[in-house]
């Protein structure tokens, strides 16, 4: 049995899940509403509070997306009564970012500035502080998409293997390569 498939899901206060004839689950909470489509081989069980998945057969198959579809509704449960967040490290001379309301400013060392509009789900906040590099607070109740802006901005400029300049997730350890004075002949 799926170690992860068998968790129960424990639904909190004033976090509402339905799920229809068609297995699609929504779930409705404080932060906002979240839906998603189950394999029809995956029964979905609400009582005394919690949520549990059972799979029809042993196979393969259905033994992954046992585990998948608990892990994503109980990131719905989590999203839309918590919420996620992930933080952007800008790290180098000149780099900064700035916040219009749902477009994010970035000046990143290129010839022109890039502009990226985020999605409305999505709130941003950018903090400057002197001596320290710039960050940028991404909030959402929507795991995916939060995951998936942060991801695009962070490939807007890679940190580098020398000096570790670039966007970078917060905590982020990076490999650093030696340069060419530490070469020896």
């Amino acid at each position: 049995m799926s170690r992860i498939g068998k968790l129960p899901i424990a639904i909190p206060e004033g976090v509402d899940i339905s799920v229809t004839d068609t297995n699609r689950v929504k779930v409705k909470g404080k932060l906002g509403e979240l839906e998603q489509l189950v394999d029809p081989a995956i029964k979905l069980n609400i009582e005394d509070g919690t949520l549990s998945l059972e799979r029809a057969t042993e196979s393969k198959d259905h033994k992954s997306k046992h585990g998948l579809y608990r892990a994503l509704i109980n990131n719905m449960v989590q999203g839309v009564s918590e919420g996620f967040q992930i933080e952007l490290e800008i790290v180098g001379v000149g780099y900064r970012a700035e916040v219009k309301g749902q477009v994010i400013d970035l000046s990143l060392g290129y010839s022109h500035h890039i502009y990226m509009e985020l999605p409305e789900e999505v709130s941003v906040e950018a903090i400057t502080e002197r001596g320290k590099s710039p960050l940028l607070k991404l909030k959402s109740y929507d795991k995916q998409l939060i995951g998936q802006v942060a991801a695009k901005i962070r490939s807007l400029r890679p940190p580098e293997p020398y000096k570790g300049k670039g966007i970078k997730f917060k905590g982020e350890v990076l490999r650093k390569k030696a340069g060419k004075s530490a070469i020896q002949k």
